[in-house]
Order: structure tokens, then sequence, then C-alpha cells
């Protein structure tokens, strides 16, 4: 493939890109299938955080064990998660994936049922910790973290699971959920469910395909991959879309895990 050599073959070389990957074939073999079963706001938040959460390692095996979730849930995330004893953790005991252990688990229960006893929608746990004039979502993935692990004894190795930008960590998971969330457009593929958080404010999920074909297309000038290399990304990205940065995770992505660049 001859790559791009200048900014306006790049914007329209990323442009078609971004066109030819969002599009509802790309929903079934990602982990984004998962909050696609559902038509609740709490299932499609509950089940799309859950499954960003696991999405390391193969596509296949992260769908398979949150398809594994919903099963343990009743096929109803939200009713179970409200409305579950003590006693209905027992069935939980078995499942893992990779380093995502049984006590994970029974705090992410924990969390989530207090959380939506209290609370409509996941949505104000990251947009309270942000302004509508907020440059991006930074403040909001460091407040979230720090609620999420606010409970009593929460544990110390779940919070691995959960990144933040305090760490240091591109926060890939959250952002690539949050880019399911709030990102609007008529393509079928983002739910653009949540309104307190604009898409100009997110920030790109960048994983090693994102990483390797960003280099590539010399977008990154920083050598390692840290949150500043996440700032740094979607910056110049904006260069192309300040509205809406983030559309071009499904052209970067796409490029990269079907090894095209």
């Amino acid at each position: 493939m001859t790559l791009p050599t200048n900014y306006i073959e790049l914007k329209d070389f990323l442009d078609h890109k971004v066109a030819s990957y969002n599009q509802p074939d790309f929903i079934e073999n990602d982990p984004i299938c998962i909050p696609h079963q559902f038509s609740k706001l709490q299932d499609i938040e509950i089940m799309g955080f859950w499954s960003s959460m696991l999405a390391w390692g193969q596509r296949k095996t992260i769908i398979n064990k949150s398809n594994e979730l919903i099963q343990l849930m009743d096929g109803a995330p939200y009713d179970f998660i409200v409305n579950h004893q003590e006693k209905d953790r027992e069935r939980f005991l078995g499942f893992k994936h990779r380093t995502f252990q049984v006590i994970d688990t029974l705090y992410f229960l924990e969390f989530f049922q207090q959380f939506y006893q209290q609370n409509d929608s996941l949505e104000s746990a990251f947009s309270q910790f942000i302004q509508q004039e907020s440059e991006h979502i930074g403040a909001a993935l460091a407040g979230f973290h720090d609620l999420f692990f606010a409970l009593p004894d929460s544990p110390r190795r779940t919070r691995k699971h959960v990144a933040t930008p305090v760490r240091k960590s591109t926060c890939k998971r959250l952002n690539m959920f949050l880019r399911w969330m709030v990102r609007q457009d008529d393509k079928g593929v983002d739910f653009g469910l949540w309104r307190s958080i604009q898409p100009a404010q997110l920030l790109m999920p960048l994983d090693v395909h994102v990483d390797k074909v960003a280099r590539k297309l010399n977008l990154l000038d920083r050598k390692q991959t840290d949150w500043k290399t996440v700032l740094e990304l979607t910056e110049k990205l904006r260069q192309f879309d300040k509205k809406d940065p983030v559309k071009y995770d499904f052209a970067l992505f796409g490029l990269g895990v079907l090894g095209l660049v």
C-alpha cells in the first residue's frame, strides 16, 4: 500500500478508511457487539463497560467471556445488578478472563449494584468530573477511577483493570468505552447515548494496532506509548476533524488489525 505523504493526502486517506470501517459489518467481530444485544440504556452501559474492561487478548475470546457474563446475569444485566441478592453472586465464582479473577468480578458487581441503586445512568460517573468547556476527558477518567474504587475494602488488585491517567496509562479500554457511548453519527456502530460529554472531548483508544499504524503514518513523534502519547495523537487527529477526532480510531485500528499498513 502506498502511504500518503502530505496533509491533504493523509486526511483523504483516513476519511476514506473511516467510511470503510465505520459500518455495521464492523460490529459482529468486535467487542462492541456485546452492548449491541440490548436496547435499554443501563444494559448497554453495564455490558459496554464490562466488555471493554475485558478487551485484551483475542477478540473472539473477549466476546465469548462477555456473553458468559450476560448468561450469568440471566440475560438482563441491569435487572440482575439492581435486584440480585448476595447468594446470587455464587454463580460467578467460576468466572475469569486472563488476569481478571473472581475477586474482580465480585467487586464489579458490588460497584454496579450500589451505583445503580442511587443513579439512573453511568454517564454521571464520568461527566461530573469535567466541564462543558474542558479540552478533553482526562479529568473524567481520573475522577471515575477514584469513584469506582471509593467503596470500603475495594480490592487493590482490581485497580489494574480500570486505568487512570494519574498512572500515565493510555486508558485504552476506558477511551474505547467512552467512544461507544458518546460518538454520534448515523452509521449504527457507536451508540451516541451520552450528551453531557462532547465527541470533541474524547481521546483516542491507543492499542498496539493504532500505535503501530499511527507511527507509520507519522502521526506520532513520542517514542514511548503512554498517556502523553494519547494526547499527542488525538491532537494530531483534531487537525483533520476538531469536532470528532476519535472517529479516526476506525481507520487506524482497521488498518492495523487487517495488517494493511
